[in-house]
């Protein structure tokens, strides 16, 4: 069995800690946080082992009635890998501290490239990154993006894409977030962070990324346009993205207008935390004029990643293929269901 460590058990966290569990080639080491709150006393009541991620507040844990199992030294030590969801900046900060334990660890989308060995997405490069220290799972619009991207490439070449996404103003719990009542280009220049961020994943490709922040908390839309090399109808497109793992091409007679509805399907569906690990791309929306490819689709920014970093745990370990990983996650997730069968 590979032992898994969750340094930090927040949005992403929680996630990764339970689709690790439910992996029959898994367990969970525990997780560790940095303070008493809803999400350590969910974590105790789950019998995940809990471990204090700031020496000073221990006392914190000890006054709310939670009970440690140790310092987040002690996890790191004790696992075969760890995956840190701390908030962005904090996973560089804690590189020392795998590197201290020869442990390798999985950081997340939202810290720097240059923080770790390479950069990862499932679809996209999983054999790349065997034996690395250190290794970035690509953020949600990123995960979403090479998904989308590489069986493009694979079946017709890409000449260039472009993007824009409509980017969510804050997760459903961020209260601090926004904006309220606005709509702001983010970044306001070219290109926003997400086209160099997909470059990590393929060096050669020409990609142009725009961004817009808006007041909804469900999820992302990616509005594409794919210059392809050669000019497939767009029946074959559909086709070709139907029978790719991790992406649901929305039917039309579901009746999905837009990312509320889609998250009410996933609720119904009864997903873990109404969670949608795939892309969810408009049927309707594939179009082609030309060589040049139209289509819409929803990343949800909470759970996209979280089968991505069960892979790089085995990836980085290399404990399994491509295949054989993608495979073993997916129907240990329910993944290997299509949403739209789960009612």
């Amino acid at each position: 069995m590979i032992e898994v460590g969750i340094n930090g058990y927040g949005t992403i966290g929680k996630r990764v800690a339970d689709a690790v569990r439910a992996q029959p080639d898994m367990e969970v080491v525990g997780v560790a946080k940095t303070r008493p709150n809803f999400e350590a006393q969910t974590a105790v009541d789950k019998d995940f082992e809990l471990y204090a991620a700031i020496e000073d507040r221990k006392p914190q844990f000890a006054e709310a009635g939670i009970d440690l199992a140790g310092d987040v030294e002690e996890l790191v030590e004790e696992s075969d890998i760890v995956v840190d969801a701390c908030p962005s900046g904090i996973g560089a900060d804690n590189a020392e501290m795998y590197r201290k334990y020869d442990t390798p660890a999985l950081l997340q989308g939202g810290e720097d490239a240059d923080a770790v060995d390479a950069s990862f997405n499932a679809r996209s490069n999983y054999d790349t990154v065997e034996g690395d220290d250190l290794v970035r799972v690509v953020s949600c619009n990123t995960t979403g993006l090479s998904r989308l991207v590489a069986p493009l490439q694979e079946a017709y070449g890409i000449e260039k894409v472009r993007t824009t996404l409509v980017r969510r103003g804050g997760d459903p719990a961020q209260s601090g977030r926004g904006p309220i009542n606005d709509i702001l280009p983010n970044p306001v220049s070219l290109p926003s962070h997400h086209g160099p961020d997909v470059n990590t994943i393929f060096p050669d490709l020409n990609i142009d990324t725009l961004g817009l922040k808006v007041p909804a908390t469900l999820m992302h839309t990616h509005s594409v346009n794919v210059t392809l090399e050669s000019e497939p109808d767009a029946a074959e497109v559909r086709s070709l993205l139907e029978d790719e793992r991790r992406t649901f091409v929305i039917p039309e007679w579901l009746g999905l207008d837009g990312a509320g509805a889609i998250k009410e399907l996933a609720q119904d569906a009864g997903r873990p935390r109404a969670d949608i690990w795939e892309n969810c791309i408009w049927g309707e929306s594939i179009s082609m004029e030309g060589d040049d490819l139209y289509l819409f689709q929803a990343i949800h920014q909470e759970s996209d990643v979280v089968p991505e970093n069960v892979d790089a745990i085995r990836a980085v370990l290399g404990e399994a293929s491509q295949e054989e990983s993608m495979a073993r996650t997916d129907e240990a997730m329910g993944l290997d269901t299509p949403l739209a069968q789960m009612q």
